[in-house]
């Protein structure tokens, strides 16, 4: 393991189809397809699964089994529930070692990778220097010490080092999707949209979805089909994104997104892309990638 999001929104054709009730059905104009939405708050954002089917009992089913997922990542990934498997990972100390959850696990080799495809510029280790940020407090950052391996045969974390602390805040979101993406699909849902807050959306299957990316001055519309896109930026969480190289919070652009297939990359790129004085820093040889950012004249891939 290495030294171990702005405005995306549906577009909405009705009224109905952009309810934060659960249980509602909304329509989705590019298809003809009326879909089952439902929405759930976990992981510090409102997430919300809005499901293309015929069967509308299975539709609900499914949502109801969405919603227990989301919880059960959420239980293992988050470093602010006391037990949950990264809570345990940042209170090790030196010498110990720790079986996590499939979950965990999945994430944080999905992290590494995405560490190793932005040249270093996502670091789920950074959890001290990201937490000093989000809080402001005063003082001096804190200093980055301690090291942690992810077992290469086991579902192990190894600490050798006390001190390092984990934050998956910028993958966690859009690796929550993509497990629920396989849900519906185990479940026969033909196709969904499915979104973490307003930062991250995922469409799968049939479907074809307009997306709206909202930047200071200018919009624009992307459309998903069996792809991801994440947004992030400065004007919702303020400067919360930490550059591994020095901990700073110097961005070079105020915002981005990435649109790739998967949404856990997707989420982790455009935290990336933030950094990256040149986005050729973002390559991932298995995974198609693209990079929208706002400049004066509006806003365009790059």
């Amino acid at each position: 393991m290495s030294n171990f999001h702005e405005a995306c929104a549906p577009t909405c054709p009705s009224s109905s189809s952009c309810t934060t009730n659960a249980g509602i059905s909304g329509y989705n104009p590019m298809t003809n397809k009326r879909y089952h939405s439902q929405t759930h708050e976990a992981m510090k954002t409102v997430f919300q699964v809005r499901l293309l089917a015929d069967d509308a009992k299975l539709a609900e089913q499914t949502a109801r089994a969405c919603v227990e997922r989301i919880d059960a990542i959420e239980a293992s990934l988050s470093r602010y529930i006391p037990g949950s498997d990264v809570w345990q990972i940042n209170h090790m100390e030196a010498g110990q070692s720790l079986f996590i959850r499939e979950d965990c696990e999945e994430c944080l080799r999905l992290a590494m990778l995405a560490a190793g495809a932005t040249s270093g510029l996502f670091d789920v280790t950074l959890g001290r220097l990201i937490e000093h940020q989000k809080s402001a407090p005063a003082g001096d950052r804190p200093e980055l010490v301690g090291q942690l391996m992810l077992d290469p045969e086991r579902p192990m974390v190894h600490c050798n080092e006390a001190g390092r602390e984990i934050d998956l805040g910028g993958i966690g979101k859009g690796f929550a999707l993509d497990m629920l993406a396989s849900l519906c699909q185990e479940w026969g849902i033909r196709g969904g949209l499915l979104s973490a807050g307003a930062s991250t959306q995922l469409a799968f299957g049939e479907a074809k979805w307009d997306i709206t990316l909202k930047g200071d001055r200018h919009t624009t519309v992307v459309s998903l089909k069996d792809a991801a896109l994440s947004a992030s930026g400065t004007s919702i969480q303020g400067s919360h994104i930490v550059s591994p190289q020095d901990g700073g919070i110097d961005y070079v652009h105020k915002r981005a997104w990435v649109r790739t297939t998967s949404a856990a990359m997707a989420d982790a790129f455009s935290t990336a892309a933030l950094l990256a004085t040149d986005l050729s820093q973002i390559q991932c040889s298995s995974l198609p990638v693209e990079c929208f950012v706002e400049s004066e004249t509006g806003i365009h891939p790059i």
